[in-house]
């Protein structure tokens, strides 16, 4: 296993202290940089490990914050903030905005070599980057189908790949569509995969907290989600000795 050091990174959004997980891969040569969005329930260990994962294959990757270090494992509460923070995307693109600058400080990492991924909000946040005009390789997202504000998709530059399960009742295919209506109509260039009999954050492994209705794991899609991820991040950012 490739050594990778990682480190805690406090930075300023929404009016928080945020608190992101940097990791970095091995070497002191400049790397493509990821950015990772966590689920509504924010910033946790499966984002770090994930964070933590890319960096053994060479990327730089910061999961970042959406809750000031808060992890929000209470449904009533993760909602309370989440919802008006999907429906605001300026709010949005500041959150994320912020922690791409810290990514692309990073001395490891290349900031014209950037992609952006997320789960659920961190997926929204994503394609806000995008719909902002952020100059990113890639934007990945799973279960954060969310459309934007009417035209501002064309200011998408890169492939957007979606990843949803067929059992979403969060994202159901009125969502599906209204999304890949929208990107087609901006002449994206976007794929969507719909994983058979998948529930909302599949790709999250089970907690042992209270989670909303139609939220469950599933063990063999979330692995093809990330070899997905993978995928992409290796066609749009691949790492080069």
């Amino acid at each position: 296993m490739t050594t990778i050091t990682t480190r805690t990174v406090e930075y300023s959004a929404d009016n928080l202290t945020m608190t992101g997980h940097l990791a970095l891969p091995a070497g002191t040569e400049r790397r493509p940089a990821v950015l990772i969005g966590p689920e509504g329930t924010g910033l946790g260990d499966v984002e770090r490990r994930r964070a933590d994962a890319l960096a053994e294959l060479g990327y730089v990757a910061l999961a970042f914050d959406l809750h000031g270090g808060r992890y929000l494992a209470d449904p009533e509460e993760m909602l309370a903030r989440c919802m008006p923070l999907l429906a605001d995307p300026d709010r949005m693109r500041e959150i994320g905005r912020a922690a791409l600058d810290v990514l692309r400080a990073e001395p490891r990492a290349d900031p014209d070599r950037t992609a952006a991924i997320g789960y659920g909000t961190g997926g929204a946040i994503a394609l806000e980057l995008g719909r902002d005009g952020v100059d990113l390789r890639a934007i990945g997202t799973v279960n954060g189908l969310i459309t934007g504000r009417p035209g501002e998709a064309a200011r998408i530059r890169c492939p957007v790949w979606a990843g949803v399960g067929s059992e979403d009742p969060i994202m159901p295919p009125a969502q599906r569509e209204a999304f890949t209506t929208e990107m087609e109509a901006a002449g994206v260039d976007w794929r969507l995969v719909v994983y058979g009999g998948a529930l909302h954050a599949f790709h999250h492994p089970t907690v042992d907290h209270t989670v909303l209705p139609g939220v469950g794991h599933h063990p063999r899609h979330a692995q093809r989600a990330w070899h997905d991820i993978v995928a992409l991040l290796a066609e749009c950012v691949p790492v080069t000795d």
